[in-house]
């Protein structure tokens, strides 16, 4: 382990991505005095504009606010977040519906821009002394000699560093990955969904205000696809258009992909069919009645913007003995279903920085490091994906409804043992894997609980308490 003129371990880390994750953990790692550096492949957003990739609207909840307070950033960001308190539904018939997420305005989650974001921690990892490098896309690494070699894509120059260690932070397309891949067996695999994404966007009204409720997650439910807005401080939505990649027979189809609340079935549109703006248009005059007056750019947006795709990144291994750590999507990609890919990041870039700060091994803090977040990274990604899946299954399903009314009836008779799983995952830092393990535990009881009922009121509540007192034990402070 390299030491300084004073005989202590060197403290310096490179990172590979600016990003989201890439910036905060530079930040955290700064602020406890290390010496960091990043390299990112585009250019400075704050001097040329964000150019990211996946602009889909993230939802920050407890989790990444926790992180955000740890950096110094949260009351920054908290500046440009608006509040969602839940799903409002908007059915084919025109009628909406507003589902909240919680209790009350004090469990919320907050739609934050990517792009503003990604700026704000820019701004605050290089007060905290983070060194950046921008225009150097990671290209080759010689693991055996410590050297990094980057090229600018400007102009094609090529360029190399010594790096004592390297943390990729570079998203689900890791370059880093990549050339870990050639070193070890990492156990890589993706599964992709057979949905993609397109973004879009609701401008502000004539006189700057917010065209629809601002403080909820918009949802346009119909069958097999969907459209989604949340909202941006600059009183615009970012609205994401979910359709599945090909189409289907009628008699083809399996039961619904995604949530209608209106009990609407059928073939359904794809990208494969909806492949213009016009196309675009039509489609909206059919499903999303409402939602295109609110869009005078839709033909230009949908022609314009590129359609995104949807999977889930799994590895066995995340690291390189004390040479290489990967973090965020580079790691585990997920499906956005649970709004928890960025606070899963978050949570990375805490546990991270804890854990080289704890210990001069840094083969054993990137070990602890996976074996901490590994287990929990794949209860996110299953949560994620059951959001998807049982989607399919909520339409008029009255059992599903009186589960949810009993879940929430449960939540205030036994606030210390039943907490609503996506409380838990969302207004709560209990670890991924236990919300996922006491969730499926309690979803159990649930079905028992209200099997043969067609409401609360024919409960026996001696009988239900008693089972609640008997299956769960009290939920740990998290």
């Amino acid at each position: 382990m390299p030491l300084d003129d004073l005989g202590r371990v060197e403290r310096r880390i490179t990172v590979i991505g600016a990003g989201l994750a890439g910036a905060l953990f530079a930040t955290l790692l700064a602020r406890r005095g290390w010496e960091v550096e990043v390299f990112e492949k585009r250019g400075d957003p704050r001097l040329r504009g964000y150019e990211g990739g996946r602009s889909i609207n993230l939802a920050l909840a407890e989790r990444g606010r926790h992180a955000l307070r740890l950096a110094g950033a949260d009351e920054a960001v908290m500046t440009q977040a608006v509040m969602m308190r839940g799903r409002m539904v908007h059915f084919s018939d025109g009628r909406t519906s507003l589902q909240r997420y919680g209790r009350d305005d004090s469990e919320v989650i907050w739609s934050v821009h990517r792009g503003e974001l990604n700026i704000v921690l820019l701004d605050i990892a290089e007060r905290a002394g983070v060194r950046f490098h921008f225009n150097r896309g990671l290209e080759s690494v010689d693991f055996d000699a410590r050297i990094a070699r980057y090229l600018d894509e400007r102009d094609g120059s090529r360029h190399q560093a010594a790096f004592e260690a390297l943390v990729g932070a570079d998203g689900a397309g890791s370059t880093l990955r990549q050339a870990m891949a050639a070193e070890t067996a990492l156990g890589e695999r993706s599964e992709f969904l057979d949905h993609s994404y397109k973004e879009l966007e609701i401008p502000p009204a004539a006189d700057g205000g917010f065209r629809i409720e601002p403080n909820a997650l918009h949802i346009w439910p119909r069958g097999r696809y969907m459209c989604i807005a949340l909202p941006n401080d600059e009183r615009t939505f970012t609205v994401t258009l979910f359709l599945p990649n090909n189409d289907l027979p009628n008699n083809d189809l399996p039961n619904d992909d995604l949530p209608d609340g209106d009990g609407h079935r059928g073939g359904g549109p794809s990208f494969a069919s909806v492949r213009s703006g016009a196309d675009a248009r039509a489609l909206f005059e059919r499903d999303f009645p409402d939602a295109l007056p609110l869009m005078p750019a839709l033909e230009e947006d949908f022609q314009n913007n590129p359609t995104g795709v949807l999977g889930t990144l799994y590895l066995d291994c995340w690291q390189l003995d004390d040479r290489a750590v990967l973090l965020g999507d580079a790691a585990h990609a997920m499906v956005p279903f649970h709004g928890q890919g960025m606070n899963c990041a978050f949570e990375d870039c805490v546990a991270l920085a804890e854990h080289l700060d704890a210990t001069a091994d840094r083969a054993a803090a990137f070990a602890a490091f996976e074996a901490e977040r590994l287990p929990n990274s794949r209860a996110i990604q299953a949560m994620a994906l059951e959001n998807y899946l049982e989607m399919r299954d909520r339409v008029d399903d009255d059992d599903y409804l009186l589960q949810r009314a009993l879940e929430q009836k449960l939540a205030e008779r036994h606030p210390d043992r039943f907490m609503p799983r996506y409380s838990m995952v969302s207004f709560h830092r209990l670890p991924y894997a236990m919300a996922f393990e006491r969730g499926r535990l309690q979803r159990e009881l649930l079905v028992e609980l209200t099997r043969g009922h067609d409401s609360l009121d024919s409960l026996d509540w001696e009988t239900v308490d008693a089972r609640v007192l008997a299956c769960l034990a009290p939920l740990p402070n998290d």
